[in-house]
Protein backbone atom coordinates (compact mmCIF):
# COMPACT_ATOMS: atom_id res chain seq x y z
CA UNK A 1 0.00 0.00 0.00
CA UNK A 2 1.27 3.03 -0.49
CA UNK A 3 0.42 5.91 2.42
CA UNK A 4 -0.54 9.51 0.75
CA UNK A 5 -0.98 12.46 2.58
CA UNK A 6 -2.72 15.35 1.53
CA UNK A 7 -0.29 18.55 2.85
CA UNK A 8 -1.08 21.50 4.60
CA UNK A 9 0.11 24.49 3.15
CA UNK A 10 2.72 26.25 4.87
CA UNK A 11 4.12 28.70 2.57
CA UNK A 12 3.85 32.55 3.80
CA UNK A 13 1.90 34.24 2.83
CA UNK A 14 -0.84 31.35 2.70
CA UNK A 15 -2.52 29.80 0.69
CA UNK A 16 -6.08 28.49 0.94
CA UNK A 17 -5.99 25.95 -1.89
CA UNK A 18 -5.39 22.65 -2.23
CA UNK A 19 -3.88 19.85 -4.80
CA UNK A 20 -6.81 17.80 -3.79
CA UNK A 21 -10.58 18.49 -2.73
CA UNK A 22 -12.74 16.15 -0.64
CA UNK A 23 -14.60 14.72 -3.66
CA UNK A 24 -11.17 13.87 -5.22
CA UNK A 25 -10.05 12.35 -2.43
CA UNK A 26 -12.46 10.19 -2.22
CA UNK A 27 -12.23 9.61 -6.47
CA UNK A 28 -8.69 8.57 -5.30
CA UNK A 29 -9.71 5.80 -2.93
CA UNK A 30 -12.34 4.31 -5.72
CA UNK A 31 -9.81 4.27 -8.31
CA UNK A 32 -6.48 3.48 -6.58
CA UNK A 33 -6.80 0.16 -4.42
CA UNK A 34 -3.13 0.58 -3.50
CA UNK A 35 -3.85 3.86 -2.10
CA UNK A 36 -3.98 4.68 1.80
CA UNK A 37 -5.06 8.20 1.97
CA UNK A 38 -4.30 10.98 4.72
CA UNK A 39 -5.53 14.77 5.05
CA UNK A 40 -3.07 16.72 7.34
CA UNK A 41 -5.16 19.33 9.38
CA UNK A 42 -4.78 22.44 8.09
CA UNK A 43 -6.98 26.06 9.65
CA UNK A 44 -6.36 28.00 6.48
CA UNK A 45 -7.59 25.47 3.57
CA UNK A 46 -10.68 26.41 1.74
CA UNK A 47 -12.20 23.15 2.53
CA UNK A 48 -12.34 22.42 6.22
CA UNK A 49 -11.04 19.12 7.78
CA UNK A 50 -14.44 18.70 8.70
CA UNK A 51 -15.33 18.09 5.04
CA UNK A 52 -13.06 15.50 4.44
CA UNK A 53 -13.69 13.58 7.87
CA UNK A 54 -17.68 13.67 6.65
CA UNK A 55 -16.81 11.71 3.87
CA UNK A 56 -14.86 9.36 5.90
CA UNK A 57 -11.18 10.32 4.74
CA UNK A 58 -8.50 10.50 7.77
CA UNK A 59 -7.74 13.60 8.77
CA UNK A 60 -3.78 13.44 11.27
CA UNK A 61 -1.70 15.99 12.44
CA UNK A 62 1.39 14.18 11.85
CA UNK A 63 2.05 12.86 7.47
CA UNK A 64 5.35 11.83 8.75
CA UNK A 65 4.78 8.25 8.09
CA UNK A 66 3.30 8.52 4.36
CA UNK A 67 5.29 7.80 1.61
CA UNK A 68 3.70 10.34 -0.97
CA UNK A 69 2.95 13.83 0.08
CA UNK A 70 1.04 16.18 -2.19
CA UNK A 71 0.82 19.89 -1.66
CA UNK A 72 0.05 22.88 -4.23
CA UNK A 73 2.97 26.17 -3.36
CA UNK A 74 6.65 25.29 -1.75
CA UNK A 75 6.51 23.38 1.40
CA UNK A 76 8.18 25.92 4.20
CA UNK A 77 11.98 24.28 4.40
CA UNK A 78 12.74 23.02 7.84
CA UNK A 79 9.01 21.28 7.18
CA UNK A 80 10.67 18.84 4.50
CA UNK A 81 10.89 15.52 5.44
CA UNK A 82 14.21 13.29 4.22
CA UNK A 83 13.67 10.28 1.84
CA UNK A 84 9.90 11.06 0.95
CA UNK A 85 8.12 11.64 -2.74
CA UNK A 86 6.79 15.67 -2.88
CA UNK A 87 4.63 16.75 -5.47
CA UNK A 88 4.18 20.81 -5.48
CA UNK A 89 5.45 23.58 -7.79
CA UNK A 90 8.90 23.81 -6.55
CA UNK A 91 9.57 27.26 -8.84
CA UNK A 92 13.03 26.18 -8.97
CA UNK A 93 13.72 24.82 -12.84
CA UNK A 94 13.73 28.30 -14.01
CA UNK A 95 16.63 29.29 -11.83
CA UNK A 96 14.56 30.90 -9.60
CA UNK A 97 17.05 32.58 -7.47
CA UNK A 98 14.87 32.72 -4.34
CA UNK A 99 14.05 28.94 -4.54
CA UNK A 100 18.05 28.00 -4.63
CA UNK A 101 18.13 26.56 -0.61
CA UNK A 102 14.41 25.03 -1.64
CA UNK A 103 16.71 22.67 -4.20
CA UNK A 104 19.64 22.23 -2.67
CA UNK A 105 17.46 20.99 0.65
CA UNK A 106 15.65 18.60 -1.74
CA UNK A 107 18.84 17.30 -2.60
CA UNK A 108 20.63 17.11 0.28
CA UNK A 109 17.55 15.57 1.87
CA UNK A 110 17.23 12.57 -1.00
CA UNK A 111 13.72 13.89 -1.80
CA UNK A 112 12.11 12.88 -4.99
CA UNK A 113 10.50 16.17 -6.15
CA UNK A 114 7.80 15.75 -8.76
CA UNK A 115 6.92 19.47 -9.95
CA UNK A 116 3.24 19.99 -11.36
CA UNK A 117 4.52 22.66 -14.08
CA UNK A 118 6.44 19.79 -15.73
CA UNK A 119 3.33 16.83 -15.67
CA UNK A 120 3.04 16.73 -19.69
CA UNK A 121 2.14 14.65 -22.26
CA UNK A 122 4.49 13.31 -24.94
CA UNK A 123 3.48 16.58 -27.08
CA UNK A 124 5.08 18.43 -24.19
CA UNK A 125 1.51 19.57 -23.04
CA UNK A 126 0.92 20.35 -19.98
CA UNK A 127 -1.60 17.86 -17.54
CA UNK A 128 -2.22 20.15 -15.12
CA UNK A 129 -2.78 24.12 -14.11
CA UNK A 130 -4.43 26.45 -12.66
CA UNK A 131 -3.93 29.22 -15.62
CA UNK A 132 -7.83 29.52 -16.44
CA UNK A 133 -8.28 30.20 -12.58
CA UNK A 134 -5.32 32.97 -13.04
CA UNK A 135 -6.57 34.51 -15.91
CA UNK A 136 -10.36 34.99 -14.08
CA UNK A 137 -9.25 36.28 -11.17
CA UNK A 138 -6.81 38.78 -13.07
CA UNK A 139 -9.53 40.03 -15.48
CA UNK A 140 -11.85 40.23 -12.58
CA UNK A 141 -9.10 42.44 -10.42
CA UNK A 142 -8.97 44.74 -13.48
CA UNK A 143 -12.11 45.77 -13.57
CA UNK A 144 -12.20 46.20 -9.54
CA UNK A 145 -9.82 48.64 -10.24
CA UNK A 146 -11.30 50.60 -13.11
CA UNK A 147 -14.71 50.69 -11.26
CA UNK A 148 -12.22 52.45 -8.72
CA UNK A 149 -10.30 54.57 -11.03
CA UNK A 150 -13.82 55.89 -12.87
CA UNK A 151 -16.43 55.54 -10.03
CA UNK A 152 -18.58 54.23 -12.24
CA UNK A 153 -18.79 50.68 -10.33
CA UNK A 154 -17.87 48.61 -7.46
CA UNK A 155 -17.10 45.01 -7.39
CA UNK A 156 -16.55 42.85 -4.08
CA UNK A 157 -13.33 41.29 -4.15
CA UNK A 158 -12.80 37.76 -5.73
CA UNK A 159 -11.54 36.35 -2.41
CA UNK A 160 -14.22 37.33 -0.72
CA UNK A 161 -16.89 35.53 -2.89
CA UNK A 162 -17.83 32.09 -2.13
CA UNK A 163 -17.14 30.49 -5.52
CA UNK A 164 -17.10 31.53 -9.14
CA UNK A 165 -20.97 31.73 -9.52
CA UNK A 166 -21.24 34.73 -7.34
CA UNK A 167 -18.17 36.06 -8.87
CA UNK A 168 -20.12 36.24 -12.24
CA UNK A 169 -23.56 37.13 -10.77
CA UNK A 170 -21.70 40.12 -9.41
CA UNK A 171 -20.72 40.95 -12.96
CA UNK A 172 -23.55 40.95 -14.64
CA UNK A 173 -25.06 43.55 -11.99
CA UNK A 174 -22.35 46.16 -13.68
CA UNK A 175 -22.31 48.51 -16.03
CA UNK A 176 -19.00 48.73 -17.69
CA UNK A 177 -18.47 52.26 -19.02
CA UNK A 178 -17.20 52.51 -23.00
CA UNK A 179 -13.59 51.54 -22.62
CA UNK A 180 -10.72 49.23 -24.16
CA UNK A 181 -9.70 45.94 -23.20
CA UNK A 182 -6.63 44.11 -24.63
CA UNK A 183 -5.67 40.67 -23.15
CA UNK A 184 -2.32 39.63 -24.90
CA UNK A 185 -2.04 35.77 -24.54
CA UNK A 186 -4.45 32.75 -26.02
CA UNK A 187 -3.90 29.82 -23.64
CA UNK A 188 -5.79 29.07 -20.56
CA UNK A 189 -4.86 31.94 -18.97
CA UNK A 190 -6.19 34.65 -21.66
CA UNK A 191 -9.43 32.42 -22.35
CA UNK A 192 -10.47 32.42 -18.32
CA UNK A 193 -9.71 36.29 -18.59
CA UNK A 194 -11.83 36.20 -21.95
CA UNK A 195 -14.36 34.22 -19.61
CA UNK A 196 -14.51 37.58 -17.25
CA UNK A 197 -15.06 40.20 -19.86
CA UNK A 198 -17.81 38.61 -21.85
CA UNK A 199 -19.70 37.37 -18.47
CA UNK A 200 -19.59 41.46 -18.06
CA UNK A 201 -21.00 41.97 -21.68
CA UNK A 202 -17.67 43.40 -23.34
CA UNK A 203 -17.66 42.74 -27.01
CA UNK A 204 -14.98 41.29 -28.98
CA UNK A 205 -13.67 43.01 -31.66
CA UNK A 206 -10.68 42.30 -34.26
CA UNK A 207 -7.65 43.53 -33.47
CA UNK A 208 -7.64 45.78 -36.69
CA UNK A 209 -10.90 46.70 -35.91
CA UNK A 210 -9.59 47.72 -32.31
CA UNK A 211 -6.35 49.69 -33.50
CA UNK A 212 -8.62 51.42 -36.03
CA UNK A 213 -12.24 52.14 -34.29
CA UNK A 214 -13.75 54.06 -31.20
CA UNK A 215 -17.00 52.69 -29.84
CA UNK A 216 -19.79 53.48 -27.76
CA UNK A 217 -19.85 50.39 -25.85
CA UNK A 218 -17.17 48.59 -23.58
CA UNK A 219 -15.13 46.25 -26.15
CA UNK A 220 -12.13 43.72 -26.03
CA UNK A 221 -9.56 42.48 -28.25
CA UNK A 222 -6.98 39.56 -28.19
CA UNK A 223 -3.75 39.18 -29.38
CA UNK A 224 -1.67 35.80 -30.10
CA UNK A 225 1.87 36.74 -30.85
CA UNK A 226 1.62 37.68 -34.45
CA UNK A 227 -0.20 40.86 -33.30
CA UNK A 228 2.72 41.90 -31.19
CA UNK A 229 5.72 40.82 -32.16
CA UNK A 230 7.26 40.80 -36.12
CA UNK A 231 10.54 38.99 -37.69
CA UNK A 232 13.55 41.56 -37.81
CA UNK A 233 14.30 40.39 -41.36
CA UNK A 234 10.55 40.97 -42.68
CA UNK A 235 9.80 37.10 -43.08
CA UNK A 236 6.68 35.71 -43.02
CA UNK A 237 6.02 34.70 -38.97
CA UNK A 238 5.94 31.32 -37.68
CA UNK A 239 4.64 30.35 -34.28
CA UNK A 240 7.23 27.93 -33.80
CA UNK A 241 10.21 29.77 -34.80
CA UNK A 242 9.09 32.65 -32.86
CA UNK A 243 9.24 30.29 -29.59
CA UNK A 244 12.49 29.07 -30.67
CA UNK A 245 14.36 32.20 -32.06
CA UNK A 246 13.08 35.35 -29.98
CA UNK A 247 15.74 37.08 -30.28
CA UNK A 248 15.24 37.48 -34.00
CA UNK A 249 11.76 39.26 -33.04
CA UNK A 250 10.82 42.82 -32.57
CA UNK A 251 7.83 44.42 -30.73
CA UNK A 252 5.12 45.51 -32.41
CA UNK A 253 2.96 46.41 -29.68
CA UNK A 254 3.61 50.46 -29.19
CA UNK A 255 0.00 50.98 -31.45
CA UNK A 256 -1.88 49.47 -28.64
CA UNK A 257 -0.49 51.71 -25.89
CA UNK A 258 -2.33 54.61 -27.71
CA UNK A 259 -5.65 52.76 -28.01
CA UNK A 260 -6.07 50.38 -24.98
CA UNK A 261 -7.98 51.91 -21.59
CA UNK A 262 -7.26 48.39 -19.56
CA UNK A 263 -4.52 46.06 -20.25
CA UNK A 264 -4.70 42.28 -18.80
CA UNK A 265 -1.74 40.66 -19.43
CA UNK A 266 -1.67 36.67 -19.59
CA UNK A 267 1.03 35.16 -21.95
CA UNK A 268 3.97 33.59 -22.00
CA UNK A 269 7.31 35.69 -22.15
CA UNK A 270 10.94 34.72 -22.59
CA UNK A 271 13.47 37.11 -21.47
CA UNK A 272 14.91 36.89 -25.07
CA UNK A 273 11.78 38.28 -26.20
CA UNK A 274 11.21 42.04 -27.23
CA UNK A 275 9.11 43.91 -24.55
CA UNK A 276 5.89 45.21 -24.30
CA UNK A 277 5.97 48.27 -22.62
CA UNK A 278 9.67 50.21 -21.85
CA UNK A 279 10.14 52.83 -19.44
CA UNK A 280 9.67 55.59 -21.80
CA UNK A 281 6.70 54.52 -24.10
CA UNK A 282 4.57 55.53 -20.32
CA UNK A 283 6.19 59.16 -21.04
CA UNK A 284 3.93 59.21 -25.01
CA UNK A 285 1.47 62.18 -24.67
CA UNK A 286 -0.81 59.62 -26.23
CA UNK A 287 -0.18 56.40 -24.10
CA UNK A 288 -3.58 56.03 -22.87
CA UNK A 289 -3.35 52.17 -20.52
CA UNK A 290 -4.90 53.55 -17.07
CA UNK A 291 -5.11 49.65 -15.67
CA UNK A 292 -2.54 46.95 -16.14
CA UNK A 293 -3.54 43.82 -14.70
CA UNK A 294 -0.51 41.91 -15.04
CA UNK A 295 -1.59 38.25 -14.66
CA UNK A 296 2.23 36.88 -16.16
CA UNK A 297 3.90 38.90 -13.60
CA UNK A 298 7.11 39.13 -14.97
CA UNK A 299 9.05 41.78 -12.95
CA UNK A 300 10.37 44.67 -14.21
CA UNK A 301 10.44 43.14 -18.21
CA UNK A 302 9.30 43.01 -20.67
CA UNK A 303 6.44 45.47 -18.75
CA UNK A 304 7.65 48.08 -17.03
CA UNK A 305 5.44 48.98 -14.65
CA UNK A 306 5.08 45.77 -13.19
CA UNK A 307 7.85 46.99 -10.30
CA UNK A 308 7.19 43.87 -7.92
CA UNK A 309 4.16 41.67 -6.77
CA UNK A 310 1.94 42.65 -5.00
CA UNK A 311 -0.48 40.24 -2.59
CA UNK A 312 -3.91 38.99 -2.40
CA UNK A 313 -4.37 41.09 0.94
CA UNK A 314 -3.20 44.21 -0.62
CA UNK A 315 -3.47 43.74 -5.18
CA UNK A 316 -3.26 46.97 -6.18
CA UNK A 317 0.27 49.44 -6.84
CA UNK A 318 0.38 53.21 -8.59
CA UNK A 319 3.42 53.58 -11.46
CA UNK A 320 4.21 57.19 -12.19
CA UNK A 321 4.79 57.56 -15.65
CA UNK A 322 7.33 59.68 -15.58
CA UNK A 323 9.52 59.33 -12.70
CA UNK A 324 9.35 54.65 -12.96
CA UNK A 325 8.32 55.32 -9.36
CA UNK A 326 5.54 53.31 -7.14
CA UNK A 327 3.07 55.15 -5.89
CA UNK A 328 -0.37 55.93 -4.78
CA UNK A 329 -2.75 53.44 -7.18
CA UNK A 330 -5.89 55.36 -7.97
CA UNK A 331 -3.73 58.53 -8.37
CA UNK A 332 -5.34 59.61 -11.85
CA UNK A 333 -1.60 60.80 -13.28
CA UNK A 334 -0.60 57.20 -12.19
CA UNK A 335 -1.42 53.58 -13.85
CA UNK A 336 -2.80 51.18 -11.73
CA UNK A 337 -1.07 48.08 -11.62
CA UNK A 338 -2.33 44.90 -10.40
CA UNK A 339 0.57 41.58 -10.20
CA UNK A 340 -1.12 39.50 -7.90
CA UNK A 341 1.66 36.11 -8.43
CA UNK A 342 -0.84 33.67 -6.87
CA UNK A 343 -4.26 34.70 -8.63
CA UNK A 344 -6.04 31.55 -8.47
CA UNK A 345 -5.58 31.34 -4.21
CA UNK A 346 -8.73 33.94 -4.44
CA UNK A 347 -10.86 31.26 -5.82
CA UNK A 348 -9.87 28.21 -3.83
CA UNK A 349 -12.70 26.01 -3.48
CA UNK A 350 -13.32 26.29 -7.32
CA UNK A 351 -9.28 26.13 -8.30
CA UNK A 352 -8.66 22.98 -5.86
CA UNK A 353 -11.72 21.43 -7.85
CA UNK A 354 -10.42 21.74 -10.93
CA UNK A 355 -6.91 20.95 -10.14
CA UNK A 356 -7.20 17.71 -8.41
CA UNK A 357 -9.54 16.65 -11.43
CA UNK A 358 -6.78 17.11 -13.70
CA UNK A 359 -4.30 15.06 -11.04
CA UNK A 360 -6.72 12.23 -10.36
CA UNK A 361 -7.33 11.53 -14.59
CA UNK A 362 -4.25 12.31 -16.35
CA UNK A 363 -1.09 12.21 -13.39
CA UNK A 364 -2.35 9.53 -10.75
CA UNK A 365 -3.00 6.32 -12.97
CA UNK A 366 1.07 6.58 -13.89
CA UNK A 367 1.89 7.56 -9.79
CA UNK A 368 0.54 5.06 -8.52
CA UNK A 369 0.92 2.41 -11.37
CA UNK A 370 3.46 2.17 -13.82
CA UNK A 371 4.82 4.97 -16.04
CA UNK A 372 4.12 4.26 -19.21
CA UNK A 373 4.67 7.47 -21.06
CA UNK A 374 7.19 8.86 -18.86
CA UNK A 375 4.99 11.54 -17.01
CA UNK A 376 6.61 10.85 -13.70
CA UNK A 377 9.52 10.81 -15.27
CA UNK A 378 9.47 14.19 -17.37
CA UNK A 379 8.70 15.63 -13.77
CA UNK A 380 10.89 14.35 -11.76
CA UNK A 381 13.44 17.08 -10.81
CA UNK A 382 15.33 15.48 -8.00
CA UNK A 383 15.96 11.98 -6.75
CA UNK A 384 17.86 9.79 -4.73
CA UNK A 385 19.98 13.10 -4.03
CA UNK A 386 20.60 13.84 -7.95
CA UNK A 387 18.94 16.01 -10.59
CA UNK A 388 16.40 13.99 -12.91
CA UNK A 389 16.93 12.92 -16.27
CA UNK A 390 15.62 16.13 -17.54
CA UNK A 391 16.88 18.30 -14.73
CA UNK A 392 20.40 17.97 -15.39
CA UNK A 393 21.13 21.55 -16.44
CA UNK A 394 20.26 23.01 -12.82
CA UNK A 395 23.92 21.47 -11.49
CA UNK A 396 25.83 24.70 -11.42
CA UNK A 397 22.65 26.83 -10.09
CA UNK A 398 21.92 24.09 -7.26
CA UNK A 399 25.79 24.19 -6.50
CA UNK A 400 25.37 27.90 -5.81
CA UNK A 401 27.74 28.89 -9.36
Amino acid sequence: MLKVAILKETKTPPDRRTAIAPEQAVEILKNFNNVELFVQSSNIRAYKDEEYAQLGLKVVKDVSHCDILIGVKEVHIPELIANKTYLFFSHTAKEQEYNRPLLQELLKKNIKMLDHEYFTDEKGMRLVAFGNWAGLVGAYNGLIALGKRTGAFELKRAIDCHDIKEIKENLKQIKVPTKKFLITGGGRVAHGAMEILETANIKKVSPEEFLKNEYNEAVYTQLDPQYYVERKDGADFDLQHFFKNPKMYKSTFKPYTKATDVYIACHFWDEDSPKFITKEDYKDKDFRISVIADVSCDIADPIASTLRPSEIADPFYGYNKQTGEEGDPFDLNNVTVMAVDNLPGEVPRDASVDFGKGLVEKVFPSLFGKDTTGIIERATITENGELGKHFKYLKDFAEGK
